[in-house]
């Protein structure tokens, strides 16, 4: 694993916040007398730029993933949709009504409409519905303006990226800062888009194969669905023998999408337990949990008593990269907030979230601040 090259003092510095947390935690949130730590599995645990640095610049923009590399990020994430053309571009969701402003452009108008993805019923403008050439007159605006308004400073700078412009961008500045940056895409409501008539799992392996970093530098593909896993599992081995796949997880009640529309009722919860763990294993090598499956969290959003999750993976052979930590107060388990208001930015709330999962043993985690998450491991 590459370490960053600066000292933690500067780093903190250049935040302007503490590069270290209290060292006495509330008790509610504290490993019980005795206990230990399940092995993390990763010989260092990884930082993944989530939708690059999205909680300093709007996600899935070029500037977001440079904020995440130049804050030491060792992965960062593209989430992948098509395009009405059949082009793998950058966005979390096919609907773009909240990261774009296509609601502001009178020529796409038309376009706005109603559709169900994964069984919810979605209103808005869908990247399946532009071209590639369409998508690039458009111009990406901050997610989340009520929670992070000083992103919006960035509101109409930039474009949104192709998978293959984020892949060469990322090995220029691989080779521009002398170190590996690694790319964790998630393959987006697969079964969705193949009833639209596309194919992201070949699009995605033609443009691996076709670009040198993809098949040399740590690759990990993301997805909710088990079905498009089991047909890329050993196929995008075949062109970078250290990619790994990684399952997301969601809501322990939710029935895994493709399965659900076959029919099926199993729930991420049955694919949580130690016999769904080892059925995961024969088509995946990571699992991405939400934190509070590894430590829930009750109605008022305190912590409760940690899962055995991370263990239990770990003995399935299974590594655990869990998403999202984010610095504000409003995604902060209650013992972690401070008083300075639900959209405030809380460092070291977050950093001392973040090295709690690490004492459960925590390969990898999603943040959308990095800095942070780089000072979590490195401090």
């Amino acid at each position: 694993m590459l370490t960053r090259r600066s000292a933690m003092g500067r780093l903190g510095g250049l935040l302007g916040v503490a590069t270290t947390v209290p060292a006495i935690l509330p008790a509610a949130i504290l490993p019980a007398a005795g206990a230990r730590a399940a092995p993390s599995l990763a010989p260092r645990p990884l930082v993944i730029g989530h939708r690059g640095a999205s909680a300093l610049r709007p996600e899935h923009t070029l500037a977001s993933y440079a904020k995440a590399i130049a804050d030491g990020a060792d992965y960062v994430e593209p989430d992948l949709v098509p395009t009405r053309d059949g082009v793998l571009v950058a966005r979390h969701e096919s609907n773009i009504a909240a990261t774009t402003d296509v609601a502001t452009r009178p020529e796409f108008a038309a376009r706005r409409r109603t559709m169900v993805i994964d069984g919810a019923q979605e209103t808005g403008w869908f990247t399946t519905d532009f071209t590639l050439a369409e998508l690039k007159t458009l111009r990406a605006c901050e997610r989340l303006p009520q929670v992070r308004p000083q992103n919006t400073r960035y509101d109409g700078h930039f474009d949104i990226p192709t998978f293959e412009e984020i892949i060469d961008f990322v090995a220029a500045e691989s080779a521009a800062r002398g170190r590996v940056v690694g790319l964790i895409p998630e393959i987006k409501n697969s079964t969705h888009f193949h009833r639209l008539g596309h194919t992201p799992e070949d699009s995605f392996l033609r443009i691996i194969a076709a670009h040198d970093y993809t098949r040399f530098a740590p690759l990990e593909v993301q997805s909710f669905e088990t079905g498009n896993l089991r047909r890329l599992y050993g196929k995008v081995q075949a062109i970078n023998p250290q990619a790994r796949l990684l399952f997301l997880m969601g809501e322990r009640g939710e029935r895994v999408p493709d399965l659900a529309a076959a029919g099926g009722g199993t729930t991420f919860g049955d694919l949580m337990t130690p016999d769904g763990l080892r059925q995961v294993r024969a088509f995946a090598d990571v699992i991405g949990p939400s934190n509070t499956d590894i430590i829930p969290r009750d109605a008022a959003g305190a912590w409760l008593a940690p899962s055995t999750l991370i263990a239990d993976a770990h003995r399935a052979g299974l590594l655990v990269h869990s998403y999202t930590c984010r610095p504000e107060n409003r995604f902060l388990p209650r013992q972690l907030r401070n008083d300075a208001g639900d959209n405030a930015r809380n460092p070291q709330g977050s950093i001392a979230e973040i090295r709690r999962y690490l004492d459960l043993g925590l390969d990898g985690f999603f943040t959308d601040d990095p800095a942070l998450g780089r000072i979590a491991v490195d401090g």
